[in-house]
């Protein structure tokens, strides 16, 4: 959606209701003829389709308090008659035009484009307004943590190489005993403002490239610049349960802020290393214990390690490979207090080799067993044999 459409559509008359119109009003009447122009109910009907669209581009526009006011201003200006005739009061032109031309701009213009008119017309969303006190970048870092770490939480050192404030001239950029003058050009405005026939409007400065003030003696430190690239350690809180791939936001570690501005945020990137034992599932932590043919049959307690010391569970005669068994509280700790569990999956293990006793032993047990339930095997091997 372009500058253009907001001067030529009446989004108004498109949802039917008037300028002074409330959100609710605006609302309902976008309901009602979005129900009414909804594809769905108007199958192949490509006129319904059509008015769906500018319904929703409508709505698009007015729906939103900021884009709405946005909107007014521009076709109140635009209708007021201001652009109605060229800085010299010759023949009126379409509003096609302001939008036309080179990339050069519009030579009405003094050759800037009419973008660039626009956003010095409506300052706040273009280049023109003084530069002032201005956020810090944000910083993103990234830490490896070791499993258990990652679950107990830990607080580990953080070394970071990013821009900070020169400690010579603590960000003037001026040279010890000097300080920064005004821009005699803007007269520390930051900007400058040029006429066009009957407009105006204001751009940076080019002499104090909108800062609003010069530097005649650079700190030898950092040049003029007011920052430097520092080597600074931070203590970092991981808490309990942070995961892997989880990001931490804190607040004003980031780079310090332009003339005063306060610092951006440091986000630090987890990593957590995997365990040789235990894995993750959210708030779970997994483990797989192998256990014998004997184990299973006849049922077994089985002690297992947790990371805040062992417990026992039990396992149930006739206990199938696969069953997963739970201690619960022994997982991940929550920001609630609790914890999650601990999922014991059990494997069958089944012996490489066997004693002649063992074998024997097995044998005799083989032949007083039924053999498995494979009917519905049988019954497919028979129908496509």
């Amino acid at each position: 959606m372009s500058s253009k459409d907001w001067i030529e559509k009446d989004y108004y008359a498109v949802l039917g209701v008037q300028k002074a119109a409330s959100a609710d009003e605006i609302k309902k009447a976008y309901r009602k003829l979005a129900r009414e122009s909804h594809p769905d109910h108007n199958a192949g009907d490509p006129k319904a389709e059509e008015r769906f669209k500018a319904v929703s581009e409508a709505y698009s526009v007015l729906g939103d308090e900021a884009r709405r006011r946005e909107y007014d201003e521009m076709r109140s200006l635009f209708g007021s008659g201001a652009f109605r005739r060229n800085a010299r009061g010759g023949q009126p032109f379409d509003v096609s035009d302001l939008f036309g031309g080179t990339a050069g701009g519009d030579q009405r213009f003094g050759g800037a484009g009419f973008q660039d008119l626009f956003s010095s017309i409506f300052s706040g969303s273009g280049g023109a307004a003084p530069r002032g006190p201005a956020r810090g970048r944000d910083i993103e870092a990234e830490v490896a943590l070791d499993f258990d770490d990652a679950v107990r939480g830990v607080t580990l050192p953080l070394t970071l190489r990013a821009p900070g404030v020169c400690d010579t001239c603590h960000g003037s950029g001026a040279k010890p005993g000097t300080q920064p003058r005004a821009c005699p050009v803007c007269h520390g405005a930051g900007v400058t403002t040029r006429n066009q026939g009957s407009f105006s409007f204001s751009e940076p400065c080019r002499s104090c490239q909108g800062v609003g003030t010069l530097v005649d003696e650079k700190c030898p430190e950092c040049q003029g610049t007011g920052g430097v690239t520092k080597t600074r350690t931070l203590n970092v809180r991981f808490p309990a349960g942070v995961a892997d791939g989880q990001r931490i936001r804190l607040a004003g570690r980031g780079e310090p802020g332009e003339r005063g501005g306060p610092a951006g945020d440091l986000f630090v990137h987890v990593k957590v290393r995997p365990d040789d034992l235990f894995g993750r599932t959210g708030d779970d932590l997994t483990l797989t214990v192998p256990i014998t043919f004997a184990e299973a049959v006849l049922g077994t307690d089985l002690r297992v390690p947790t990371f805040d010391g062992a417990v026992t569970l039990r396992v149930p005669p006739g206990t199938p490979s696969g069953r997963v068994l739970r201690a619960r509280g022994k997982g991940v700790a929550r920001k609630d207090g609790r914890a999650g569990d601990l999922l014991v999956t059990l494997d069958l293990v089944v012996p490489a080799a066997l004693s002649e006793e063992a074998r024997a032993a097995l044998e005799t047990f083989a032949a007083q067993s039924s053999p498995a339930a494979r009917e519905h095997l049988d019954a497919r091997v028979r129908r496509v044999s």
